[in-house]
């Protein structure tokens, strides 16, 4: 695929794909449905069912052959046995404290329905708060500090969205659904950790407010707290080319190119000052700190060093072993 630049900075690809086509690729994208997804009780507790569908298969393998075409290092579980394994111990590893996953059928999986509403519902109520994306933020810290059974590397997402996030307002707890797209196990740990942080933070660029939009993504990322996922996240905070774009506008939402540029430069360089502030902090804090005085903490009955070298001292002095260098004081 030729990706080489003319004299505007446009790769070929990008002049030979109008928007059109582009609009038309993402929504036949969207359209391929892999899993039917329903709701029902059973034994009074409310359940989510989801069920590969017959073609659920091929369509996955559809869309990885795009994926894999235009970089982008996600894929989705066609095979249908390791989507089922991995969506049920995905479920239960996040959790499985109070709630519940099972294989019901070769194609189905039960999975209990979390209390709450997703951050997604939230944002377009207009009810989104920094409370709700500092408990994300935890959640995704938490989870990324997992490691599945039977792999060395920690966890991640790889469909980190708002609708895949359920926030419970009574007990202010997220907790994170939806495992049916995986990282390339040739990516990174730090990349996979800052692409979830980023596509979080992608639904929020076309429609949280612009006077929230800043301050809403700042907080979350302070309370996510690992320097070094949010600065790979901001080499990320770039808009891609070719067919990626397509994948792109799928995550923006078809926000308008203009204000998502804006938007993400703003963050870009709220990162970078968060970053410094940082740094500088933790160096007034070194320049703070005394030197130690003593080699080992003290405990009672412990002689302190000077009495420790008067008596070695007085031992070198002394006669013989055992002998004292003063005698006796006669009366």
């Amino acid at each position: 695929m030729p990706t080489q630049k003319n004299g505007n900075g446009l790769t070929l690809l990008q002049r030979f794909i109008p928007d059109g086509f582009s609009h038309a690729a993402t929504s036949f994208v969207e359209s391929l449905k892999i899993n039917s997804v329903s709701e029902k009780r059973r034994r009074n507790r409310a359940v989510v069912t989801k069920r590969r569908n017959v073609y659920g298969g091929r369509a996955a393998d559809l869309i990885n052959f795009y994926l894999r075409l235009a970089g982008i290092p996600i894929r989705f579980l066609s095979d249908v046995r390791k989507w089922r394994r991995w969506e049920v111990s995905c479920f239960q590893m996040l959790n499985g404290d109070r709630f519940r996953a099972s294989v019901t059928d070769p194609r189905t999986i039960s999975l209990d329905k979390l209390p709450g509403q997703s951050l997604w519902d939230h944002m377009k109520a207009g009810t989104l708060n920094r409370r709700m994306l500092r408990a994300a933020a935890r959640e995704f810290r938490h989870a990324h500090a997992q490691q599945p059974n039977g792999s060395k590397t920690p966890w991640s997402h790889a469909d980190a969205s708002m609708t895949n996030v359920i926030y419970n307002q009574k007990s202010g707890r997220a907790r994170l659904i939806d495992f049916e797209i995986v990282h390339e196990e040739s990516l990174p740990v730090l990349a996979r950790h800052a692409d979830d942080l980023r596509v979080f933070l992608l639904d929020m660029v076309g429609t949280v407010p612009a006077s929230n939009w800043l301050p809403f993504a700042v907080s979350f990322l302070k309370a996510y707290g690992n320097r070094e996922v949010v600065a790979e996240l901001r080499k990320q905070l770039v808009i891609p080319g070719g067919l990626a774009l397509i994948w792109w506008n799928v995550r923006t939402n078809f926000v308008k190119t203009a204000q998502v540029k804006r938007r993400l430069k703003e963050l870009r360089a709220a990162i970078t000052s968060l970053q410094t502030h940082s740094a500088n902090s933790s160096n007034r804090a070194r320049q703070r700190r005394r030197p130690s005085m003593t080699c080992q903490a003290k405990r009672a009955g412990m002689p302190i060093a000077k009495s420790r070298t008067r008596a070695i001292r007085e031992m070198a002095k002394a006669v013989s072993p055992g002998m004292p260098r003063r005698l006796p004081t006669k009366r």
